[in-house]
């Protein structure tokens, strides 16, 4: 496999930044944020000065900040734009452009997205699809023949890349145009489990893998429930497929709820074990779906957006710098809201988000606090 072009410095001292800001020794992602809504950017955390930061954050962690980065984190850093320099792979930081904006609106989002695939799948209309590891053979066929649907009507179909429903969800939206994004609990260049790494191959080529976690990240059990904030977070509804009681697909289920998701499920037989938990959630007011229409119908979605997201997804790599000839014009000289960009292009936010990643990656623009963006000249 062949390197693609190099990294433009911008970029690379870009995600070094943010890389570092992740990897500092004993700041977790709730001080991050404190941090970054008190001085808008990594660099200028680093640059405050140990009073400004222990100000707001105390001095121990003041003082790893205003350290130099640790030997892990360099190597880190390192790893990180070597594997970015393959094919289809990328890294998006919370202050891009081309961050999920949905994503970004949830209380805890990921500093940091490590991406193997289609980026521009993050952008499109999304549900996750989630149950129980050890599923039935008709709840299998349940979550993919739901699946297949939905990414035939254009919807992107989110799982969690486990053993059981995800897997069905998974196969089945590799089917249709919508296609597939697995959220991972592992490193984005590793598979867990095993047993799925063929489907993991196919859905990097076809779909996309997403991690928030650093590349090598062995599969730990803290670091499955804290993804399922991502798998909601990235999509308008979760969709529960078999479920028992105590079920981790019910903590996907109940965080899509404090996140503004809607919640479906489907219903089973009263003596099934793996149909408790679905009709819990039912009982707490998920709403009971038995066909796809339903779900299409609460997601405002028509099913005949496939056609249409076919021909626009016919490319699935980031368009050229001439392709943003005019993106580049409506930027003008000086700095530009994003909000205010997109209404003077006319272009859907997920057209938007793909040219300014690709200008950014090209090192054409720049990000600045608050959400703007300003082309750079060179």
């Amino acid at each position: 496999m062949q390197d693609t072009d190099p990294i433009p410095a911008s970029r690379v001292s870009f995600l070094t930044d943010w890389l570092r800001l992740d990897g500092a020794r004993g700041v977790g992602l709730r001080t991050a944020h404190l941090l970054l809504a008190a001085f808008g950017s990594p660099r200028a955390i680093f640059e405050a000065g140990h009073a400004a930061l222990a100000a707001h954050a105390g001095p121990a962690v003041a003082g790893a900040l205003c350290a130099p980065p640790s030997r892990q984190t360099r190597e880190r850093i390192d790893a990180t734009l070597a594997w970015l320099r393959a094919p289809a792979h990328h890294v998006l930081a919370l202050g891009d452009a081309a961050y999920p904006r949905a994503l970004a609106n949830i209380p805890d989002p990921p500093l940091l997205l490590h991406i193997s695939g289609r980026i521009d799948l993050l952008a499109r209309p999304a549900l996750a699809i989630v149950g129980s590891r050890n599923a039935t053979v008709q709840g299998k066929a349940n979550a993919a023949a739901f699946a297949a649907a939905l990414s035939d009507a254009g919807v992107c179909v989110v799982s969690g890349l486990a053993l059981g429903i995800d897997a069905a969800a998974h196969e089945g939206a590799l089917r249709g145009a919508g296609s597939t994004i697995a959220v991972v609990g592992t490193g984005a260049d590793l598979c867990y489990p095993a047993r799925n790494r063929a489907l993991a191959e196919r859905i990097a080529d076809a779909g996309c893998i997403v991690s928030e976690y650093a590349l090598g990240t062995p599969p730990t059990s803290g670091n499955f429930p804290r993804r399922n904030r991502i798998i909601s977070g990235l999509s308008s509804g979760v969709l529960v497929v078999e479920a028992a009681a105590r079920s981790g697909s019910l903590i996907t289920a109940r965080v899509a709820a404090e996140q503004g998701r809607d919640v479906f499920a489907l219903p089973g037989s009263i003596h099934a074990p793996l149909a408790k938990g679905c009709h819990q959630l039912i009982r707490d007011g998920a709403r009971l779906v038995e066909t796809v229409d339903e779900v299409l119908e609460a997601l405002q979605v028509s099913p005949l957006a496939s056609a249409s997201l076919s021909a626009s997804g016919a490319a699935h790599a980031l368009p050229t710098e001439t392709d943003c000839t005019d993106l580049l014009a409506q930027l003008g000289h000086g700095p530009l809201d994003v909000d205010d960009l997109l209404e003077r292009l006319g272009a859907d936010i997920g057209q938007l988000s793909m040219g300014l990643l690709a200008l950014e990656m090209a090192g054409m623009i720049e990000r600045l606090p608050g959400g703007k963006v300003q082309r750079v000249y060179i």
